[in-house]
């Protein structure tokens, strides 16, 4: 029984110091890191940024940064950049350029609206509201 007792409070305490590990704090756009800022300056540079929030959350830093303009994007911990989304086409600086002349070709009537990178490879979302999958590399994978 003791031991059991013993295990619980083992647990407990290894939830709480996990937990207490996930922080989410608004921060000035001059904490980004040095990518994520050059990244702002070459693809929105006419657009000005409204909040930044830096969330750590597993023991990973993430920066979501907003612009007025209605877009929305999210860097890693060095400043590399995952997603990217937008209420209107995104530049098409920031989709890469095999996935961008994938659409354009299979889908001449449409725009990218939101392009997301992870471990799995990426994805994009079309004004019309399709989803398409591509891996790492940008090669077309399925529609989603």
């Amino acid at each position: 029984m003791k031991k059991t007792t013993r295990l619980m409070t083992v647990c407990s305490i290894l939830m709480l110091a996990f937990a207490s590990c996930d922080k989410t704090s608004v921060v000035g756009a001059d904490e980004l890191p040095k990518e994520a800022s050059m990244y702002l300056t070459q693809h929105f540079p006419a657009h000005e940024v409204t909040q930044v929030v830096k969330e750590r959350d597993d023991m990973k830093t993430t920066y979501e940064v907003y612009l007025a303009e209605g877009y929305q994007l999210e860097f890693g911990k060095k400043g590399e950049i995952r997603s990217v989304e937008g209420v209107a086409k995104l530049p098409d600086s920031t989709v890469p350029a095999p996935i961008l002349d994938y659409v354009k070709t299979q889908y001449p009537d449409t725009f990218i609206v939101s392009w997301e990178l992870d471990d799995r490879g990426q994805e994009v979302r079309l004004s019309n509201r399709m989803e398409l999958k591509f891996d790492r590399n940008g090669s077309f994978l399925m529609i989603d």
